[in-house]
């Protein structure tokens, strides 16, 4: 069941508060900060999904059990998938390219999670590859280079979340609303929605914390930005 935000900090604070944990404490232990958690808790601020992990297990808890509380999944017959209604502006409509997270195990084929991608350097020799993800041979069958990526940080907070895999087309183009894998000037690759318009490219994280990256197409060309890839699908385990 989906609890508002003020059922959700309520459920939160008495937890913590039948652990014996002050806001203090669960600061020190999950490096939240106090205000953060006192607007969670007062219903004030609904918590990412980043951050009901991080609590989860010094609360004792299950954290998909929380995300499902939050509305950022749903559990049905014991599969495990992104619920697509409860996301900034319905995010998983408008991300129409980005498959189930829910994987079979039926004719899969190996793909590889690469270490680093960035300008200048042959992101796809083996010596980047820091392992190899399984995904369905459908998704993978149009003849095109796939890899994988880690995703580091929450800048695409609820939607991808630290340490979520993305299996990434390889191409140098993208329809607006895709999730794009871009280099900006020469560094890692960073991974954003994309938007195009007449005079512009804009690289917009999900996360309202960060800012988006506007680029004109002169900046494009002179910077340089790079889109090298497009998210296929999301890998997450549970």
């Amino acid at each position: 069941m989906i609890l508002s935000n003020k059922e959700l900090g309520k459920y939160l604070r008495d937890i913590r508060e039948q652990l014996g944990y002050s806001i203090y404490d669960v600061n020190k232990l999950c490096d939240i900060s106090p205000s953060y958690l006192s607007l969670m808790e007062n219903g004030k601020r609904k918590p990412s999904a980043i951050i009901l992990k991080k609590i989860a297990p010094i609360y004792s808890l299950n954290y998909l059990d929380l995300y499902e509380k939050a509305g950022y999944i749903d559990l049905i017959n014991d599969e495990k998938y992104i619920s697509t209604g409860t996301t900034p502006d319905n995010i998983y409509d408008q991300l129409k390219n980005i498959g189930t997270m829910y994987v079979s195990n039926t004719d899969m084929v190996k793909i590889p999670i690469l270490g680093v991608v960035k300008a200048g350097y042959d992101y796809l020799a083996q010596e980047n590859w820091i392992g190899s993800v399984d995904v369905e041979k459908n998704i993978i069958s149009d003849g095109s280079e796939y890899f994988a990526l880690k995703v580091v940080g929450d800048s695409m907070s609820p939607v991808l979340i630290q340490d979520d895999i993305v299996v990434i087309k390889k191409q140098n183009n993208f329809e607006n609303g895709d999730i794009v894998v871009a280099i900006v000037n020469g560094n890692e690759a960073t991974i954003k929605k994309g938007k195009k318009t007449d005079s512009s490219i804009t690289l917009q994280p999900l996360n309202p914390s960060y800012d988006p990256l506007v680029f004109t197409y002169d900046e494009v060309k002179s910077i340089p930005v790079t889109i090298v890839g497009i998210v296929k699908q999301l890998k997450r385990e549970f």
